[in-house]
């Protein structure tokens, strides 16, 4: 396996018992290709500063924040923010969580073209990938794109 294929997943909470450590981690294995992700983002104690250090090529932004994002401002502006954040700094940004075509529309429309959650696709055998993969469609409302 090549190292680009690799994409390892830190815990916002986890990566900040030692910041330091976790940030030179991190840039040692992209030096060898290996991508990062920064799990849960939003649920610890996010800030700028862990952004800024933390390498890692994508946000992945807690469910917590997906579930109610149709009916609770807060947390539609929380992915607005995180969202402007990830394209400010460079980094992709994927939303657990999406259980519905309609959070799925809303995502698109804020510029979150990364998700993940029951509304894809549910927990399958690794067996089961490959057709998944070759027969799965997104929903018309998906292809679109944003307005």
């Amino acid at each position: 396996m090549r190292p680009a294929s690799l994409q390892i997943e830190v815990l916002e909470t986890s990566a900040l018992k030692d910041i330091g450590f976790v940030a030179q981690v991190i840039e040692d294995c992209q030096q060898l290709g290996v991508a990062f992700a920064l799990d849960d983002f939003g649920t610890g104690y996010s800030s700028l500063t862990y952004l800024k250090r933390l390498r890692v090529a994508l946000l992945k932004i807690d469910q917590s924040f997906v579930r109610d994002m149709l009916i609770d401002p807060d947390d539609l502006s929380i992915l607005r923010g995180v969202i402007g954040l990830a394209a400010a700094f460079g980094r992709q940004v994927i939303a657990e969580g999406v259980e519905t075509v309609a959070q799925g529309t809303a995502l698109l429309q804020l510029g979150c073209e990364l998700a993940q959650g029951y509304g894809i696709a549910r927990p399958m055998p690794a067996a089961d990938m490959p057709a998944w993969v070759a027969s799965w469609q997104p929903d018309a409302a998906w292809r679109s794109g944003p307005d």
